[in-house]
């Protein structure tokens, strides 16, 4: 039995390693790059990671839209990498950022 939970502690932790989570990062970043349909795609952030219970990261991705008519906009994606099957899924998210707040009105 104490050996059993020895090597369950060990495989934790030795997956939470920071060379572990760097490679972890490096994986979720290549594969929504990768997915990207946007040209020159990079991280706009870091990887949010949900619960395991959801078992997704998600990878918010800059870069500019290839299409001719697009005229090489600017444009953002949001990817979903998920942890068990390890693929990822991007939808536009030009509208993910809330527009700024309007201006406070005078005080009176």
């Amino acid at each position: 039995m104490a050996l059993t939970l020895f090597v369950c502690a060990a495989g934790s932790a030795s997956a939470s390693t920071p060379q572990a989570w760097s490679a972890f990062q490096r994986e979720v970043a290549d594969a929504c790059l990768g997915a990207s349909s946007l040209a020159h795609p990079r991280a706009a952030g870091a990887p949010v990671d949900f619960d395991d219970q959801v078992g997704f990261t998600a990878l918010l991705i800059a870069g500019r839209y290839p299409q001719p008519h697009m005229h090489g906009r600017r444009g953002q994606e949001l990817c979903l990498f998920d942890r068990r099957t390890r693929r990822a899924t991007v939808a536009p998210a030009d509208d993910l950022q809330a527009p700024p707040p309007a201006p406070a009105a005078p005080a009176s």
